[in-house]
C-alpha cells in the first residue's frame, strides 16, 4: 500500500471480527512503528499486547471512566495494545532539566507519533485499530503491571475490521494552511 493511500484510507475501527490477532502480527506492526521519529531519538514508546480477555474486560469495566463506548469496543476487540511511554526522557537533557520551554510536552508528542505510526502500519497489514483516550492511566497501569518509569499513553484496540467506516468530512486545505 502506498503511503498517501494508507494515510487517506486509515479509519478508526470499533467493530472487529472474531478472528484473533496473533502476537506475530502485532510484532510486525511494532517493528514498523519502531521507525516513528522521537525527540533526540529517545524512542520512548513501548507496547503491551493484552490478549487476556479477563484483563481486557477488567480495563473495560473499571478503567474507562464509565465511557460505555470505549467499554463496548474493548469488550469486543480480539486484542488490546497499551502504548506506554518511558517518562523523563523525551524533552529532557541527561541531567533531568528541560530542553525547551515546552518541557515534558514532547513525551506525549512522541507517544502520539508512535500511536499514529502503529495504526498506519496495522492498516497497511490489513488490521483495524482505534486509539482510545478516555481511561484512567493509573488503573490501567495496575491491571497491566506497567513497569516503573513508564506511563500509559494510549489504549489501542486492534483486530480484523468487521466494518469499513466512511471517511468523516475533512477541512479544506485553505482552512488548514496559512502561508506567510
Amino acid at each position: 500500500m502506498e503511503a498517501l493511500e494508507c494515510i487517506k484510507t486509515r479509519r478508526s475501527v470499533r467493530r472487529f471480527t472474531e478472528e484473533p490477532v496473533t502476537p506475530e502480527q502485532v510484532a510486525e506492526v511494532v517493528a514498523a512503528a519502531a521507525y516513528a521519529p522521537s525527540w533526540k531519538n529517545t524512542q520512548i514508546a513501548r507496547y503491551i499486547l493484552v490478549e487476556d480477555a479477563q484483563k481486557r474486560e477488567k480495563i473495560a469495566s473499571d478503567c474507562v471512566l464509565d465511557f460505555t463506548y470505549n467499554a463496548n469496543t474493548l469488550s469486543h476487540a480480539p486484542a488490546l495494545v497499551a502504548l506506554t511511554m518511558v517518562t523523563g526522557r523525551s524533552g529532557f537533557e541527561r541531567d533531568g532539566s528541560y530542553s525547551s520551554p515546552l518541557e515534558g510536552h514532547w513525551q506525549s508528542f512522541d507517544a502520539g507519533i508512535a500511536a499514529q505510526t502503529f495504526c498506519l502500519a496495522a492498516h497497511a497489514l490489513g488490521l483495524g485499530t482505534v486509539i482510545m483516550g478516555i481511561y484512567d492511566p493509573d488503573k490501567v497501569a495496575k491491571v497491566l503491571s506497567v513497569p516503573e518509569g513508564q506511563t500509559v499513553a494510549a489504549l489501542i484496540a486492534i483486530g480484523h475490521p468487521a466494518q469499513d467506516p466512511a471517511a468523516p468530512a475533512r477541512k479544506s486545505v485553505e482552512e488548514l494552511l496559512s502561508v506567510q
